[in-house]
């Protein structure tokens, strides 16, 4: 392999004239400088982007670390960091779930990361970041030094489905949750569950892992028990849309025989038959967000406090009722 000592010899310099003309430093002539740069691609010669990280602890990468590629859900936040960083000098790497992205995270391979996979343990993310490593979570809240949380206000979105299905007279609610490790599957169930209790009534739950198979079989527990709740809050949309499917397969309907909720509100949700009641996310937004916050910092070490992202709770057909354990008002 052509090393920076070749290119020198070639060149007829130092070793630090060498560095210096290639990585564009120094008061050094026009002739020498020319002569360094022809040697260099004589001899195919390109600098070791890892070494010059090594050295200056600098790579103007930004590292993306999701636990799945699939989906619209991720590629959404995927667009919103994209788009951010297009317009700086920074370039992104976007690490699934691999050997790859521990090596790449545990070494410190980019400026700063961007993490969205409940396999990273908090630990090895408070070890790793610092004054010249910032990393902004999407998936938990941690309280570090250089960790900035950017999460999803699921406390705002959540009461908002409590209280329309309250208010409509729903007293057996279930509740389908997503993947027990997830930070907003374990949030989005206790407040829901908080909630319920503050008003005195227990909610059944089942388990799920946010894919919309999953909602189908909590469906299909649900349904073969015969004991039907009046009302169901799955933690995101693809659970529900399993749930809807289930429900049509046993000839019942939504919101007649069960009201159904979702949440993030995905672009197919207002489609559904019927339509979704679900709580927006904007996901783009999210992903803007949270590359603008990591690159102000790097730019200009700008601290930033633990955010949410604003949840709006959107009523559809899917669950807008009047439910008989509501008492009629007497005229």
């Amino acid at each position: 392999m052509v090393t920076i000592k070749d290119v020198a010899r070639r060149a007829g310099v130092s070793i630090t004239t060498a560095s210096y003309v290639l990585n564009g430093k120094g008061n050094i002539s026009a002739a020498t400088r020319q002569r360094v740069l022809a040697a260099a691609e004589e001899l195919n010669y390109h600098p070791n982007a890892h070494a010059r990280h090594l050295k200056k602890r600098e790579t103007r990468t930004i590292g993306v670390f999701i636990s799945r590629f699939g989906g619209l859900f991720y590629e959404e936040i995927l667009d919103g960091i994209h788009q951010i960083v297009l317009k700086t000098n920074y370039e992104l790497v976007v690490c699934p779930e691999t050997r790859t992205t521990s090596r790449i995270l545990a070494h410190r391979q980019v400026d700063g990361a961007i993490i969205f996979d409940a396999h990273i343990s908090s630990d090895l993310i408070t070890r790793l970041a610092w004054k010249r490593f910032p990393i902004v979570t999407l998936d938990r809240y941690l309280q570090a030094d250089y960790v900035f949380p950017l999460l999803v206000d699921n406390p705002v979105g959540v009461r908002a489905v409590f209280a329309h299905l309250y208010d409509q007279g729903a007293r057996r609610m279930a509740f389908v949750a997503g993947a027990a490790d997830a930070f907003d599957n374990t949030e989005r169930r206790q407040v829901f569950l908080n909630e319920a209790a503050r008003h005195g009534l227990f909610v059944r739950c089942y388990q799920g892992d946010f894919t919309e198979p999953s909602g189908y079989q909590a469906a299909q527990t649900i349904l073969v028990s015969g004991d039907l709740p009046e009302a169901v809050f799955c933690a995101n949309d693809q659970m529900a849309m399993g749930f809807l499917k289930a429900m049509n397969e046993h000839g019942l309907q939504a919101p007649r025989d069960i009201a159904i909720v979702g949440f993030d509100d995905i672009p197919v949700a207002g489609y559904l038959q019927p339509p979704l009641s679900t709580v927006r996310v904007s996901r783009t937004n999210w992903g803007e967000q949270a590359a603008l916050r990591l690159i102000e910092y790097l730019e200009q070490e700008k601290q930033f406090s633990p955010e949410r992202l604003p949840a709006e709770f959107i009523p559809r057909e899917s669950s807008i009722r009047q439910f008989a354990s509501l008492p009629t008002p007497k005229t």
